[in-house]
């Protein structure tokens, strides 16, 4: 089995950096629909057209796009055998609070479906910072590997 990751770690690696980018897109628009999602009329058409554009968003980019980058990037960390490495390691503590970001924006979506609206536009315009932050450190793990 590492005989054939090791030779497909290019492909596995292009993969992973493929899917990062669609799930760090969707992670950087779907917060951006909500703000539109609020300032929208409650139970208006244009509501309506927030909750499918989300729901889009949701099942056919964002969470598709995640698991395929979870996939690749723990099959890319076996073909290099990375799994003792520290900044493997603190990348993975990103990881997975970026998939707890995920997994709280999936919720904030169906509260909003629901007609609940518990957080302001500005609230979420902040929030909308938390992937570049993240990715940020995640970047600087990978390629600087400081530990």
């Amino acid at each position: 089995m590492e005989q054939i990751l090791s030779t497909t770690y290019l492909w596995l690696k292009a993969g992973h950096i493929i899917f990062v980018i669609f799930w760090m897109a969707g992670l950087f628009m779907l917060p951006r629909y909500f703000v539109y999602h609020q300032e929208s009329e409650p139970g208006s058409a244009e509501e309506l057209r927030w909750i499918d554009r989300e729901a889009k968003l949701r099942k056919i980019i964002l969470t598709p796009a995640m698991i395929l980058a979870w996939v690749l990037g723990i099959l890319t960390a076996t073909a290099i055998g990375a799994w003792g490495e520290g900044w493997l390691h603190a990348k993975l503590l990103f990881v997975l609070a970026l998939s707890g970001y995920h997994g709280w924006l999936v919720g904030y979506a169906k509260k909003l479906a629901r007609g609940e609206r518990p957080l302001t536009g500005r609230k979420l315009r902040l929030l909308n910072e938390v992937p570049g932050l993240a990715i940020a450190v995640i970047v600087i793990l990978v390629v600087v590997k400081p530990f």
